[in-house]
């Protein structure tokens, strides 16, 4: 799935069990780090633009590095070292790695039925198991969308209801106004229901 669907998975999913803006980063951070792996993509295409031979970093990496128990446990350690409340940032971020390894295994298959991408579970240390789907749906596919704004209505009404949002990981400021923003039409909204 997109980052984008992997951030708010992280958020949804998470945001309420956690007690501070500080520990919510974390946790959505550590939801999108499995995608590290895939930073061979940069190479790969900075070789092909300037002519030189070509390399395919992003195929051999993708999902073997980021995408598994060695990935998942570095990553909750990370996370506990950082967090405010260490055992708690430590299992929602156990949590939401794995969840983006469901998404993943869930939707991320390219143009054709045979275009799967599986994931590593063992990576990098055994190859030799590869967990995939053939049900597996298109990275760019309707279920996705749906998913992807299923997630940010949700964000958005507890946004409204509980007064934050992760803008404010950018801007208290900005999320204030956000969140203002957000109120005014759910009032409005609950005015023309009644």
């Amino acid at each position: 799935m997109s980052p984008i669907t992997h951030f708010l998975v992280g958020w949804v999913g998470f945001e309420s069990s956690l007690r501070n803006q500080h520990d919510r980063l974390i946790v959505c951070l550590a939801g999108l780090a499995p995608d590290l792996d895939g930073i061979g993509i940069i190479v790969d295409f900075m070789n092909r633009l300037v002519g030189w031979a070509e390399t395919d970093f992003y195929q051999a990496w993708h999902r073997l590095y980021g995408h598994g128990i060695t990935a998942a446990l570095g990553l909750t350690c990370l996370a506990a070292v950082l967090g405010h409340e260490r055992w708690r940032v430590a299992l929602c971020t156990f949590l939401n790695v794995h969840l983006h390894f469901l998404c993943d295994l869930l939707g991320s298959r390219g143009s054709t039925p045979d275009d799967l991408w599986g994931l590593y579970y063992l990576g990098p240390w055994n190859t030799t198991y590869e967990i995939s789907w053939r049900g597996q749906w298109q990275l760019v596919g309707w279920q996705n969308m749906l998913i992807s704004a299923v997630l940010m209505a949700l964000l958005l009404e507890r946004a409204s209801r509980k007064g934050y949002s992760p803008v404010a990981f950018i801007s208290q400021r900005a999320d204030l106004v956000f969140v203002d923003v957000l109120q005014r039409w759910r009032r409005a909204a609950m005015r023309r229901i009644r």
